[in-house]
């Protein structure tokens, strides 16, 4: 892993860390097809956390009015099903995404933000 990714560390990293590899592999399934990336890739998975056996995600879109929003929180609640092997629940944050919450922000280095 190259220093400049930064994973993101969840509330499952410490409570559930044998839950991380495979929530963060199925959750990469999901790409914003706005921008052709993973929802970890863009940081858009704020927490996971669990409690009495119920995955609870914070997600944020890339923009408040994203037309794939919809299909893509239910992508992700499925993937997060599959990954976490428990029961999910989704809580949209309504924090703004910036490209500094992306994990590597120089995947970005393609021209199409310059």
């Amino acid at each position: 892993m190259s220093e400049e990714i930064k994973e993101i560390q969840w509330t499952i990293h410490t409570t559930h860390p044998e839950l991380v590899k495979e929530a963060r592999a199925k959750l990469s399934e999901v790409i914003d097809p706005e921008i052709g990336m993973s929802i970890i890739q863009l940081g858009l998975i704020r927490d996971i956390e669990v409690e009495n056996n119920i995955a609870s995600l914070k997600m944020i879109l890339t923009t408040p009015f994203c037309p794939y929003g919809p299909a893509m929180i239910e992508m992700t609640k499925a993937k997060a099903i599959e990954g976490l092997n428990m029961p999910v629940t989704i809580n949209m944050g309504m924090e703004m995404w910036d490209f500094s919450m992306m994990e590597d922000p120089s995947a970005l280095d393609w021209g199409m933000y310059a």
